[in-house]
């Protein structure tokens, strides 16, 4: 998927952005990363984030962004994680139909026949077409989240190569 392309209008959002990127670690040391809820909240540095769960819901507090809440939909060691991000929602509130919500799923597979070889790291949000009413809310959510991608990658690479 490509960043903004001028030829498309507010109305054209994709619903779906996927990156991928190469990680010189294990799954598991990527696994440890990837399954905390909201750990791709940032700017570009990881930091620590307060989270409290209750069932599959977790409140994340970013000391920059602020509080989210999260949906926990599948933890699947040392392949996937699966989250369902809902913005416009109180903290708590996953049952919340007019949330507006896209899900981002992180997939781990290994780049080579060893572990050596490291992995690939995959993610895929999808949910922008459905996501607001507002097309211009939605084309700008997705541009933002598509090059935001791209960095929070990088910083997923960081700390997992950091802690092998």
């Amino acid at each position: 998927m490509t960043d903004h392309d001028p030829r498309l209008t507010t109305d054209d959002v994709p619903d779906e952005i996927e990156r991928s990127i190469h990680i010189d670690a294990t799954a598991e040391t990527f696994f440890a990363i990837v399954c905390e809820p909201g750990w791709y909240i940032n700017d570009g540095e990881y930091r620590e984030h307060e989270v409290t769960t209750d069932g599959a819901v977790s409140t994340v507090v970013d000391p920059v962004h602020g509080t989210f809440s999260i949906v926990t939909e599948a933890l699947e060691p040392p392949r996937r994680a699966v989250f369902r991000w809902l913005s416009g929602a109180s903290a708590g509130a996953a049952d919340d139909a007019d949330a507006s919500s896209t899900v981002v799923e992180f997939t781990i597979r290994p780049d080579g026949p060893t572990a050596a070889d490291g992995v690939q790291l995959t993610v895929r949000e999808h949910g922008f077409s459905t996501m607001s009413a507002d097309a211009a809310v939605r084309r700008t959510t997705f541009e933002e989240n598509s090059r935001g991608w791209i960095e929070e990658l990088e910083v997923a690479r960081t700390v997992a190569e950091a802690a092998r």
